[in-house]
């Protein structure tokens, strides 16, 4: 059986900012952001991309057509050959009654509220009813789908199975947290056989979204919502949550059932609304370290008391204890995944690299073929799971991009063995080499295939690396990529014996503090990569060499781009932001690329 599943609309971006004022810091509070395409042949998953890396539009809500088409022709198929197209939302008349319902009933301005839901039939109507998602796929693709054989999937249905397929289609609980999907923000229940059950009672509403609030917060500091949340994270290590805090003592009420409420529900129409009683509980907005650290410290504490709460009721429902799946984009949140999970019955939890929007083709798919009649009491086979998913590049395509930008570069062809020992000794030194090799990884983490890596023994390795390559804030931390089997040596890992996705923050064993300063967060954590021979064979190479040479068990990874880019897909886009940037090396595929000296 061959699936198909994309998210993109080809509207939505414009509806969005004509409707409900999404544009400049708010452009982001859409749907179909992060749009992408996967494809699942027999129930492997043999491809998927974002559709970001191929327009180069950072968090593109485009209908996905360069992601579909690059999808088929690596499998060398047509669109005839398709069985099922999976789409990770379902707008259908039910939906849309029940969410206008919800509109009705809340508290609110009767103008604002005539406007909200003139605003939700006309998104319906024209942009993501079934009828509307049909006929922009096939006004963008020359095809025309059979509507029986298009599945829509509840986007937090999506979610649930991405981080299931993923994770190995094992009987699992799992909780979804995000801003919103057609009508809520969080549920949870489990997965057996790959049927999901949702627990009802537990159900949160948009209007009580913890992501929703913490994208709020994210504006309030300065950000753009729905993007930089993670700056918050890294912001809440500078300071200690007040005490009392307000958002916890003064705003989040918790209920039965792991349920939660906001005493002033969100304004799902109106991001700004909120920003007074942030004033309130801070005092006036300062654009300084101090003041923003010290309200996402505040954030970062509710936002673990929340889930907490839920977690625990989670635990009271079930009787899976193996596996919970953590999946949403409130699981990127990397500093609460650790102590939710230490604080946990589970055995394991599992945040996939797909826990953003970016996943949710690949769980479409998977929910499409898991509960299709011909695939039901079949044997499944355990899926073989990498990030590794989008395009690769031969050493054609390379030396190809390489003479474009000839007069700018030089380079030298290398074996796998050179390229290991000589970036290990570049590395030795402090040097930023932009590492670029196979196919580009799923996700909003470079996972070593589309990196930058440097040597974390220099104190401010972090400075040059953010003012001199990323362009960005100089607070933002690096994450350390480490062997597996050494992780725990370095780390205190506690109950986790891998984190190969970057989902999960770890405190640095005292004793390597001063030796990994670089990949090091003031607040002595990392946002740890673990890899190993079989996922990551020449970049574990290439660690263990560096290692058995400095002493130094780690490297620092960061993605390979720059501030508002995608991260670099081709071989040009590599180049670009090689030569845009004072990266010192470019190693692309076997070819060691230097910047040619100005002529004198």
């Amino acid at each position: 059986m061959i699936v198909l599943a994309c998210n993109g609309f080809s509207r939505v971006s414009e509806f969005f900012a004509e409707n409900f004022g999404a544009v400049g810091r708010d452009k982001h509070y859409l749907m179909g952001h992060d749009a992408g395409a996967a494809l699942l042949i027999d129930g492997e998953l043999v491809a998927a991309v974002e559709e970001e890396r191929l327009n180069r539009e950072k968090k593109t809500t485009d209908f996905p057509v360069e992601s579909v088409r690059w999808c088929l022709e690596h499998a060398g198929l047509e669109f005839s050959d398709i069985d099922l197209i999976a789409i990770p939302w379902r707008w259908d008349t039910e939906v849309v009654d029940q969410l206008l319902a919800d509109i009705s009933a809340a508290p609110m301005n009767s103008v604002a509220q005539q406007q909200l839901l003139r605003g939700i039939r006309n998104l319906a109507a024209e942009v993501v009813s079934p009828e509307a998602i049909l006929a922009d796929f096939a006004a963008r693709t020359g095809f025309t789908p059979d509507p029986d054989r298009v599945v829509f999937v509840p986007h937090h249905f999506a979610h649930a199975m991405t981080g299931y397929y993923l994770a190995g289609l094992k009987d699992s609980a799992f909780l979804v947290s995000d801003g919103r999907a057609e009508r809520f923000s969080s549920v949870m229940g489990e997965i057996r056989d790959g049927r999901i059950r949702v627990f009802d009672e537990s159900t949160i509403g948009a209007e009580n979204s913890i992501g929703m609030l913490f994208s709020a917060i994210t504006r309030f500091l300065g950000f753009v919502p729905n993007n930089d949340e993670y700056k918050v994270m890294g912001l809440s290590g500078y300071a200690r949550p007040p005490v009392p805090n307000p958002f916890v003592e003064d705003l989040v009420q918790l209920h039965s059932h792991g349920r939660y409420s906001f005493r002033i529900p969100l304004q799902t129409d109106n991001p700004r609304s909120l920003d007074p009683l942030f004033e309130q509980y801070f005092g006036p907005f300062e654009d300084t370290l101090e003041y923003q650290a010290r309200v996402a410290a505040a954030a970062q504490e509710m936002l673990t008391i929340v889930t907490r709460h839920q977690l625990r009721a989670l635990e009271g429902k079930t009787d899976l204890r193996q596996q919970l799946l953590f999946e949403g984009g409130v699981a990127l949140n990397c500093l609460n995944n650790t102590p939710l999970f230490e604080g946990s019955w589970f055995e394991d939890m599992a945040v996939s690299f797909g826990a953003s929007d970016t996943g949710i083709v690949i769980g479409a798919a998977a929910y499409a073929w898991l509960n299709h009649p011909d695939t039901a009491g079949a044997t499944r086979p355990t899926p073989h799971v990498t990030p590794y998913l989008g395009p690769e590049y031969d050493d054609t395509a390379i030396e190809q991009a390489l003479r474009e930008f000839g007069d700018q570069v030089g380079w030298t062809r290398l074996d796998d063995d050179e390229v290991v020992d000589q970036v290990s000794k570049l590395l030795t030194e402090k040097v930023v080499i932009g590492w670029y090799e196979g196919r580009i990884e799923h996700g909003p983490r470079a996972l070593g295939h589309r990196s930058i890596l440097a040597n974390p023994k220099f104190p401010d390795i972090k400075d040059v690396i953010n003012t001199r390559v990323k362009h960005r804030e100089p607070f933002r931390p690096f994450a350390p990529l480490v062997l597996e089997s050494d992780a725990p040596k370095v780390f205190e890992m506690g109950r986790k014996t891998r984190s190969p996705y970057m989902t999960f923050v770890f405190p640095v064993r005292p004793e390597y503090q001063d030796v990994i300063p670089g990949a090091t967060h003031v607040d002595g954590t990392s946002r740890v990569q673990t890899i190993t021979d079989r996922d990551t064979p020449r970049l574990a190479a290439l660690l263990r060499r560096f290692t058995a040479l400095t002493d130094v068990p780690c490297l620092i990874n960061t993605s390979f781009n720059v501030a508002g880019e995608p991260i670099v897909c081709t071989p040009g886009d590599a180049l670009r932001c090689f030569l845009g940037t004072e990266i010192d090396y470019l190693v692309l595929g076997n070819y060691l690329v230097t910047k040619a000296q100005p002529a004198k």
